[in-house]
C-alpha cells in the first residue's frame, strides 16, 4: 500500500511538472511610447487635447472602468479615466 501511494506520488509529481510552461510574445516596434506623432500611453486628456487640438468627435465613456474614445482625423485614442491607454491609426 504504500509503495503505491508513493508510485502515485511520484506520477502526479512528474505530471504537474511536464504541464508546466511558458510563452514570451515578442512584439518588436511595439512600446508604451508612440514616436510617430500620436498621442502615448500615460497622457491625460487634457494634454492630448492641448497638443493636438479638439477631437472631430468624442463618445460617451462606456463601462466600468470608464473607456472614452477620442476621433481625430488620422488617429483614435482610447480613455481609461483621464489617461490613454491606446492610440489606433486610421487607414
Amino acid at each position: 500500500m504504500a509503495r503505491m501511494r508513493t508510485l502515485t506520488f511520484i506520477a502526479l509529481l512528474l505530471a504537474a511538472m511536464g504541464t508546466a510552461s511558458a510563452d514570451t510574445l515578442r512584439m518588436d516596434g511595439a512600446s508604451a511610447m508612440s514616436g510617430d506623432g500620436r498621442p502615448s500611453r500615460g497622457m491625460t486628456q487634457k494634454s492630448v487635447e492641448s497638443k493636438y487640438g479638439s477631437p472631430a468627435s468624442v463618445r460617451a465613456p462606456v463601462g466600468e472602468p470608464p473607456i472614452t474614445r477620442w476621433e481625430y482625423s488620422d488617429f483614435v485614442v482610447y480613455f481609461e479615466y483621464d489617461k490613454v491607454i491606446h492610440t489606433v491609426l486610421k487607414r
